[in-house]
């Protein structure tokens, strides 16, 4: 079975409202992406060594990362000497195969690491404006609707609104949030979020810091003492250290991500704003250079729209036009056949 037709098959049987928010979330980055791979098949029917120089670039412009990039045209290359590939449409369910593979390359470290018999502490790290406190909104809403009790840390105090910000979250899901005066102490923040939480029983806490102090060491350190405290009272917390990037500052989020990945032992990612780039690539790059799992995407601005980060789900997504195209075609090739028996 072709790889499109599995990809088509898997979907068809899935709820249509994941695969639905997938393909709406990526309609620029497919529109831009699939665009130029049709201008790519139409100008060179044979594959050779300038339809993969066009590839590489097309590539590139969709943010995957010069180095992904570099890999993934080698690794395309050997494909097509193995499987005698001569026609550049034919190449399509290659490369939607290989950029599954390249997403998920450890299978189920995508998952969030849930406890099952104690509270789960979430950290959310990242530069301000990243839709952070959204991210945790939407999120708290999420457990929420699956019957579990959540209390928010909001460990900002030191950009203005901050707390505000995360209590009108709290207000609009209804989840306690747990706040000290502007520019106090984050980490004293979160000693009391957990024992607040701890006195409700929650299933989850999920905690706010801050984007940016002074200097970046200043802000590096005050996260190392604000995991430094979650650890002392939980010992095997935070379970999750989540860095939220905005998909639509391309290489910029990959900058960051170096930068807090060296600090603060990142276990995921979450990807805002994704349907609001042309460039959404950019995952690929995230996932493959740093090696750090996209664990959650947002995929427009709905309450529900953060969604789980599924690998053949986020493929379906960019190539459904050609997927749908090319079982189509093997469609109509399978009833030809069959009228001639």
């Amino acid at each position: 079975m072709g790889f499109f037709k599995k990809l088509k098959d898997k979907f068809t049987e899935q709820t249509e409202t994941v695969t639905e928010k997938f393909k709406d979330g990526l309609t620029k980055t497919r529109d831009s992406f699939v665009g130029r791979m049709n201008e790519l098949f139409a100008q060179y029917r044979t594959v050779d060594e300038d339809f993969f120089e066009e590839l590489e670039e097309i590539l590139i412009g969709a943010d995957v990362g010069v180095s992904t990039v570099m890999e993934l045209i080698d690794e395309l290359k050997d494909e097509v000497k193995l499987r005698n590939i001569k026609e550049s449409r034919e190449i399509a369910p290659v490369i939607s195969e290989k950029l599954a593979e390249k997403l998920d390359k450890s299978g189920e470290d995508a998952d969030l690491n849930m406890q099952d018999d104690q509270m789960t502490v979430i950290l959310f790290v990242g530069v301000n404006g990243v839709g952070k406190t959204t991210t945790i909104g939407k999120m708290a809403h999420s457990f929420k609707e699956e019957g579990k009790t959540v209390v928010m840390a909001a460990g900002d105090t030191f950009r203005a609104g901050a707390i505000e910000q995360l209590e009108a979250w709290g207000d609009r899901v209804g989840v306690d949030v747990i706040k000290q005066q502007a520019g106090s102490d984050p980490a004293a923040v979160m000693y009391d979020a957990i024992q607040s939480a701890r006195a409700k029983k929650a299933d989850v806490l999920l905690c706010d810091t801050a984007g940016r102090l002074q200097n970046k060491v200043n802000l590096m350190k005050e996260l190392e003492k604000v995991k430094r405290v979650i650890s002392r009272e939980i010992p095997d917390a935070p379970h999750e250290v989540l860095l939220v990037l905005d998909a639509t500052t391309g290489q910029n989020a990959m900058s960051q991500a170096k930068t807090f990945g060296e600090a603060t032992e990142v276990s995921g990612i979450v990807l805002t704003k994704l349907d609001g780039t042309a460039k959404g690539g950019i995952v690929l790059a995230i996932r493959n250079e740093l090696n750090i799992p996209v664990k959650l995407v947002g995929l427009g601005e709905g309450m529900d729209d953060l969604q789980p980060f599924d690998a053949e789900q986020f493929v379906y997504g960019l190539f459904k036009e050609l997927v749908e195209e090319e079982t189509g075609e093997e469609k109509e090739e399978e009833e030809i056949e069959n009228t001639r028996e």
